[in-house]
């Protein structure tokens, strides 16, 4: 009856460690996934740098005409 158990528990354990792997890999891909996301970003604030920002860009307001 014990060893019935504990093959019983051999099978879940080795289907949890292959749901951990499977989980691993995933977890990999979405990683690699916002890496690039945030790779794209930077690159476009790098090419944001090199331009003039125009009136409607600025923070500032805009002074009225008088």
């Amino acid at each position: 009856m014990l060893e019935k158990r504990l093959a019983e528990v051999d099978k879940v354990t080795a289907r949890l460690e292959g749901a951990a792997l499977t989980t691993s890999r995933a977890m990999q891909e979405i990683s690699k996934h916002w890496d690039a996301v945030y790779e794209a970003m930077r690159r476009e604030e790098e090419s944001d740098l090199g331009q003039v920002p125009s009136e409607r860009d600025s923070p500032r307001p805009r002074k009225r005409k008088s």
